[in-house]
């Protein structure tokens, strides 16, 4: 229930606290005083769009809080999910910027307008002409239908299934698109595998192919070299390594006469045994070189498919054609088994088609049952209310598809007069037709299910008398399981509510405000007498006044 609403710098409003109780909670007030306002800064703190235009006061920020009382609703889950601090009693607050920006709040947690807005539906449901307008929608009549048939459970499995047969049917329309268009490029993918294996890649091949190459292809040049280092090394007047084991020897010498000298000795030994081995590898390098026009051609070749495939798939490295080679055999392999993968798709669609026409018949069963229960209450509450001629008619229609509500769909037809044909509610409903039929409709919710917080705003609009005073009774009886808010004209009305609220304006040198307070029992008699008779109250408007609160 809604325990409290402060408002801020809105419209007309300069500042407003004001608590409420459970019941039934009347607001009246003078056309113009400010009603609107006040279901304006509510519809904020719920969810609602901002306009800059609704700052009193440019220079200062717009804050409407809102304190529920939360713990009957079961938003545990709710409040998880957005991993927002529960708590029984809950804070919602809105506040816009003189910038236009806007900020939202639920325990002191900011958060989008879109989780506002979701909270705030649960929290209140504000009757308008806008939600009157709802009773045409197909939605909300299957609504109304499964919440007095109490398979709301059924429906949510139902939904839950239909989610994966959308997922699961997606898929399947994906695998038979992709098969179609894989048959046509399986054997050039096949093609171009087949050329990628044939080459036998391997990370590292490429440098390894193009060293051997370039030696082969040069043979005779490198055992040129090779034999002319051998010769500079080893010639026996001039060679390397025999100036430089006479070095060596000379040196041997010297080792006698000091430490310096057997180290330098020792350096051109070192020298020495690596230039021999340097000279020994030459020379088995030498031995070892042959000409090999077979292997050179084998290389070549090889080397110029690798060259060949780099260019046709526009990449440098063997890395990256080892990369579309593993793609292409994915590619290959899931089209030649797609036949298997389509298979099984096609038996789990079957599998949740067998689900969704279990429970859809589930939902009809249960629909069908309480129709009449239905229609009943409806024809004999609008019947008191002044529409004694009103009579329904709900035909449910079975169909070959998956809908959000099951595997049919609904003709509400209502006629509210004798010797009329049943028409659907948008086409034959007046606009006061409609908000009776609205009201009929929440009592008979309200005695299926938990709702939140309701506010009617001018529901009673074009009745008077014993009307207005059913709708009061309607409205009276409603507020024994849930807290009901109603702005209204009638004191007939005003007369069956709990607490009792006056909406008004008060002028203060330039500025014009509007208040909202709780009226004593005396004021509350004064007001109701008012709404009997005018400004002029006589006695006999009071004593009337009176008659209706007891």
């Amino acid at each position: 229930m809604l325990r409290s609403l402060s408002i801020t710098n809105y419209a007309l409003i300069d500042a407003l606290q004001v608590e409420f109780d459970n019941g039934l909670n009347i607001i009246t007030g003078e056309t113009g005083a400010g009603k609107s306002i006040l279901l304006g800064g509510l519809s904020l703190v719920l969810g609602s769009r901002a306009d800059l235009s609704t700052i009193k006061d440019k220079n200062r920020k717009c804050i409407i809080e809102a304190v529920f009382e939360i713990s009957a609703y079961n938003l545990q889950e709710f409040f998880n999910s957005e991993d927002l601090d529960y708590e029984s009693v809950s804070i919602i607050r809105r506040e816009i910027l003189p910038s236009g920006k806007s900020r939202a709040f639920i325990n002191d947690t900011p958060v989008t307008l879109s989780v506002l807005s979701s909270l705030g539906s649960k929290l209140v449901d504000i009757h308008s002409q806008h939600q009157t307008l709802q009773l045409t929608d197909n939605t909300y009549q299957f609504k109304i239908l499964d919440l007095v048939a109490g398979s709301e459970d059924v429906l949510a499995d139902y939904k839950k299934v239909l989610l994966n047969y959308y997922q699961e049917k997606k898929e399947l329309e994906k695998l038979i698109d992709f098969q179609k268009k894989s048959n046509k490029e399986h054997d050039y993918n096949s093609f171009l595998l087949n050329e990628l294996k044939e080459a036998n890649l391997k990370e590292g091949m490429l440098e390894e192919l193009e060293a051997t190459y370039e030696e082969l292809n040069n043979v005779e040049e490198i055992g040129e070299k090779l034999v002319f280092s051998i010769q500079l090394l080893n010639e026996d007047q001039i060679g390397v390594v025999n100036t430089l084991a006479n070095l060596k020897a000379t040196l041997n010498k010297l080792v006698s006469y000091g430490k310096q000298y057997e180290d330098l000795h020792n350096r051109i030994n070192s020298i020495l045994i690596d230039l021999n081995d340097a000279s020994d590898e030459i020379t088995n390098l030498q031995e070892s070189l042959d000409a090999n026009p077979i292997l050179l051609g084998n290389v070549s070749e090889q080397l110029q498919k690798i060259y060949d495939l780099q260019k046709k798939h526009g990449v440098l490295e063997i890395g990256e054609l080892l990369k579309i080679q593993e793609q292409l055999e994915s590619t290959v392999f899931k089209t030649e088994n797609l036949d298997v993968e389509i298979k099984e798709a096609q038996l789990s669609v079957l599998k949740l088609e067998e689900d969704l026409d279990h429970l859809a018949q589930q939902l009809h069963e249960k629909r069908v049952k309480v129709i009449p229960e239905l229609i009943q209450y409806l024809e004999i509450t609008l019947g008191e209310l002044g529409m004694q001629n009103a009579e329904f008619k709900i035909n449910l229609r079975a169909i070959n598809s998956y809908l959000p509500n099951g595997k049919e769909d609904m003709e509400f037809l209502f006629s509210a007069n004798k010797g009329t044909s049943f028409e659907e509610l948008k086409k034959v409903a007046s606009g006061g037709e409609l908000s009776r039929i609205m009201l009929t409709i929440k009592s008979l919710l309200a005695k299926h299910t938990k709702l939140p917080t309701i506010m009617f705003d001018e529901i009673d609009t074009g009745v008077s008398g014993e009307v207005s005073n059913k709708m009061g009774d309607i409205m009276q009886k409603m507020s024994e399981t849930m807290q009901v808010f109603t702005i209204t004209h009638l004191p007939q009305v005003a007369a069956k509510g709990n607490v009792h609220y006056k909406v008004y304006k008060r002028d203060e040198e330039d500025t014009t405000t509007t208040n909202l307070k709780r009226l004593s029992e005396e004021e509350r008699v004064f007001e109701i007498a008012e709404m009997l008779g005018g400004k002029d109250v006589s006695t006999s408007a009071l004593q009337h006044a009176k008659q209706l609160l007891n």
